[in-house]
C-alpha cells in the first residue's frame, strides 16, 4: 500500500529502497515483516547518536511539549546555547547563523563571503574557487559550487557565475585573482570519493590565504561533529578556517544547518535570515546532541570504537582483496575503493538483501557512515553480513 501511495504521490527523485523501517536501537533498524538492518549510513551521516537514542528523544518530547517554534523575531534560549557550545568546541571565539539543511548553510557561507568581499576590498571581490570532486548541495548556487560536471546538468540552467573549480590544491594558487575572495574546500571529500586532503598542503593553502586575505570556508557537513574523531576534521589540520558549515550529525536527525565564522560583524541586521532555522525544537535537539557526544569524545570511548571500526574494515579489505583496492577516508566517515566501480549496484543490493545498509560515493568508492555511536557487535555483524553479501557477487 504505502509503496503505490509513495509512487503516486511524492515526486520521483530517489531510486528507493521499498522497506517499511519501523524502530531502530543504536546501529540497528528494524522492518515491519521483522527483518533487522545494520545501518552503516546513519542517515547519510545523520544520526550521530544512534537511532532510538533515550536522551534526545526525552529532549524532544520535553521541548516540543512547551515550544516548538516561535521565530528568530524573538530570542530563542537554546540557539544561544547551542551556539556558545559550538564556539566552545571550535576553541575559538565564532558566531554562528542557524538554517536547516547542510546546502543552506553553504548558501549562507557564500553569502557571507561575498559580503565579506564587498565590505573590505575597494574593487568588490566575489569569486570562490573550489575542488574537483567536491560537493557542496543541491540548490542551484551550491550545485555550481560544487566541483563535479555532472551535477551541472543543462536543464537546470543558467547557474549563478562567480564559481570555478581546480583539480588539486596545488592549482588553487593560480586559480586565484583579485577577484577571489574565497576558497571553499571539503577536508574530507564525501560524496568525491571519502578522499582526504594532505595535511601539509592545506596547511600551507591556508597560511598563504590569510596572508593575502582570501577566506577559508571548510564545508564540514559531512565530516563535522566528531565524525573525524574530532569536534571538527579542520582540527586535525590545525585549522581555524574564516567559515564552517556544519549539518546532518548536528541534530541526530532533526534538520539543521549551521554558519560558523569568525568574523562576527560581516552580517548585520536583515542581511539573511531563516524562518525555521535554529528553532527551538532544532536547538534543543542540537545541545542534547552535544552533550552526548562531548562526553562520549572526552571519555576515550568515540577513540576505541573509531580503531574498532578502521580494524575491521582493514581486516574486510583484507579478505575481498580480489574486490576491494584500499581502505579511505578517517574517522567514522570511511569508504572502500571498489578495483571495478561497475560492481557498485550489485554489491548495494546484495548487501541490503544480507541486512546490511552501506552507500556509494564517487570513483567507486563503497561509503560508510555509521552512527557515532555504534556498538562493536554491530560493527562485527555489519562486517559479517557484507562480507556474506560480496561472497554472493563474487
Amino acid at each position: 500500500m504505502f509503496e503505490s501511495m509513495d509512487k503516486e504521490f511524492v515526486l520521483q527523485t530517489y531510486p528507493r529502497n521499498y522497506v517499511h523501517f519501523q524502530k531502530g536501537n543504536n546501529a540497528t533498524l528494524y522492518a515491519d515483516d521483522g527483518k533487522d538492518f545494520i545501518d552503516f549510513t546513519s542517515g547519510i551521516g545523520v544520526v550521530s547518536v544512534g537511532h532510538g537514542n533515550e536522551r534526545l528523544a526525552n529532549a524532544l518530547c520535553d521541548q516540543a511539549k512547551n515550544l516548538i517554534h516561535t521565530s528568530n523575531l524573538f530570542m530563542i534560549e537554546p540557539q544561544a546555547k547551542l551556539a556558545k557550545k559550538i564556539s566552545e568546541l571550535c576553541g575559538y571565539s565564532v558566531g554562528t547563523f542557524f538554517a536547516n539543511s547542510g546546502a543552506e548553510a553553504n548558501e549562507g557561507a557564500i553569502k557571507l563571503a561575498r559580503a565579506y568581499g564587498a565590505k573590505n576590498f575597494t574593487k568588490r571581490r566575489y569569486k570562490i574557487v573550489t575542488l574537483e570532486y567536491s560537493f557542496h548541495g543541491r540548490t542551484i548556487t551550491t550545485v555550481k559550487a560544487t566541483g563535479q560536471s555532472s551535477f551541472h546538468d543543462s536543464k537546470f540552467a543558467p547557474y549563478p557565475d562567480g564559481f570555478s573549480f581546480v583539480s588539486n590544491l596545488e592549482d588553487v594558487y593560480a586559480a586565484l585573482d583579485d577577484e577571489t575572495v574565497a576558497v571553499m574546500l571539503e577536508i574530507i571529500q564525501g560524496e568525491g570519493g571519502v578522499s582526504v586532503f594532505d595535511k601539509l598542503a592545506l596547511q600551507k593553502l591556508a597560511q598563504f590565504l590569510q596572508e593575502k586575505k582570501v577566506l577559508l570556508i571548510v564545508d564540514e557537513v559531512q565530516s563535522g561533529v566528531f565524525r573525524s574523531g574530532e569536534f571538527l576534521a579542520s582540527q586535525l589540520y590545525g585549522l581555524q578556517p574564516d567559515i564552517t558549515t556544519l549539518a546532518k550529525g548536528l541534530a541526530g536527525g532533526v534538520p539543521i544547518g549551521a554558519v560558523i565564522s569568525k568574523h562576527k560583524d560581516i552580517f548585520g541586521v536583515g542581511d539573511h535570515g531563516s524562518t525555521f532555522g535554529g528553532n527551538f525544537l532544532s536547538t534543543r535537539a542540537g545541545c542534547e546532541v552535544l552533550d552526548i557526544l562531548d562526553v562520549y569524545k572526552k571519555s576515550g570511548e568515540l577513540a576505541v570504537i573509531i580503531n574498532y571500526f578502521d580494524t575491521a574494515l582493514q581486516a574486510f579489505v583484507r579478505t575481498c582483496k580480489a574486490t576491494c583496492k584500499e581502505a579511505v577516508g578517517i574517522g567514522l566517515m570511511r569508504g572502500i575503493r571498489l578495483r571495478n566501480g561497475e560492481m557498485m549496484g550489485k554489491i548495494l543490493q546484495a548487501a541490503f538483501n544480507e541486512g546490511v545498509l552501506v552507500l556509494k560515493s564517487g570513483r567507486g568508492t563503497l561509503r560508510f557512515l555509521p552512527p557515532l555511536t555504534i556498538s562493536k557487535n554491530e560493527i562485527d555483524e555489519g562486517f559479517t553480513r557484507l562480507q556474506n553479501a560480496f561472497k554472493k557477487i563474487s
